[in-house]
């Protein structure tokens, strides 16, 4: 069996700071919701609010980082104010539990999350061989969700021993607040891979100089956005089939657990058949997972298309990165930047429309994120945004 390709060693060091502060944010927000509802007493109503700010706050800034990021060639400053600027907003936990404070700290650490993301993944293609690239997006991806899966049952964990409290939350925010400090400093001790500069340009002047095949690519990344809607209502769904509150948690697990083993091999597997298949194959993958929950009556159903969905998220997560990289060589931070703005806003929109459609039936809320993947699908393959690059 042909062994996988070597991985430069601040892959990993990226990895781990991902792993850190994906940990330290999953303990939180995995108990957020019910702390800011019922001991801190917000009403459903304003947590809908903060969540709909945080979503918009987390795309907010990744054009402005990108074009930053690719204007100084800086990739390392960029991404450890990002992370700081997040690991500060949980500071405002240890000191604060007022609906303000509490509103405040989840938009802010989103604002760090939208800031950090396009310098840190133009550094990541930076250092990645070409041909394994795919491969290095993956592992980054894998070690990342890891954090998604072990910061929850740690909360679980200090939930059970402590018992649900006000100090036990203070506990748990206290706990979570040492890997995000950690991270930032594995982040500082990893030597920059400083990309091309172009100090002279403007935010206009960079947009028009990002390459027609990345412009061709938002075509059909946008449409797909549009049918890419919260995985809470395939946890509805789960729920409406039988699944207990308790068990829906381990489905999560499940979905967060197989996008940790499927990364690194969607990566291995589009360095050798190239990314726009393996971009397809995420589109294709997601409507197949709808036209399925449609139909879906049993609870064996729902476990299989959470665990498919876990596959489908290793692709769109990692590889779309991956594939902006190959189609953007001279200002990747942008072109990540302006892909995470673009998508982040229809996302908004795209749950929306899912959740006029559920109530009326949720089947056609299903179905019109399938039809939806299906024209991104088609749009795709018309206009082939990577059959003038080189693999």
């Amino acid at each position: 069996m042909k062994q996988p390709p070597r991985l430069h060693p601040d892959i990993l060091k990226l990895g781990l700071v991902s792993f850190l502060t994906d940990l330290s944010s999953e303990m939180i927000f995995s108990v957020f919701a019910l702390f800011f509802t019922t001991v801190a007493g917000a009403s459903s109503a304003l947590l809908g609010l903060i969540e709909g700010l945080a979503d918009f706050s987390a795309s907010s800034l990744n054009y402005l980082a990108g074009w930053l990021s690719d204007r100084s060639g800086r990739r390392k400053w960029f991404a450890t104010a990002g992370y700081g600027f997040s690991t500060l907003a949980k500071l405002i936990l240890l000191l604060s539990s007022s609906l303000v404070g509490l509103s405040i700290f989840r938009v802010i650490e989103r604002l760090g999350k939208g800031f950090r993301g396009p310098p840190r993944d133009a550094w990541l293609s930076s250092i990645a061989v070409q041909g394994s690239r795919g491969y290095a997006f993956g592992v980054h991806k894998a070690l990342d969700k890891s954090g998604a899966v072990l910061g929850p049952l740690i909360a679980y964990a200090l939930l059970a021993w402590l018992g649900e409290s006000a100090s036990t939350y203070a506990t748990l925010f206290m706990v979570a607040f040492v890997p995000a400090v950690v991270s930032v400093l594995v982040l500082t001790r990893i030597p920059d891979q400083p990309g091309p500069t172009h100090r002279r340009e403007s935010v206009r002047r960079n947009w028009q100089q990002l390459s027609p095949a990345f412009k061709r690519f938002l075509w059909p990344a946008g449409v797909f956005a549009l049918a890419y809607f919260s995985l809470g209502f395939i946890l509805l769904k789960a729920h409406a089939v039988g699944f207990s509150v308790t068990e829906i948690v381990l489905l999560y697990a499940l979905f967060n657990t197989t996008c940790v083993l499927a990364a690194p091999l969607v990566g291995r597997l589009g360095d050798r058949i190239g990314r726009s298949r393996i971009v397809l194959l995420g589109y294709a993958v997601y409507a197949v997972i709808n036209l399925w929950l449609m139909v879906a009556a049993s609870r064996w159903e729902i476990v299989g298309a959470l665990a498919i969905y876990g596959l489908f998220y290793a692709i769109e997560e990692s590889q779309s990165k991956a594939f902006i990289a190959d189609l953007e060589p001279e200002r990747r931070a942008t072109a990540i930047g302006v892909y995470n703005f673009t998508t982040g806003l229809l996302y908004l929109p795209a749950s929306l429309l899912a959740g006029a459609l559920w109530t009326v039936t949720p089947s056609l809320a299903f179905a019109v994120a399938a039809g939806l993947a299906l024209a991104a699908s088609v749009i795709f393959a018309v206009l082939r945004p990577a059959a003038a690059v080189q693999r």
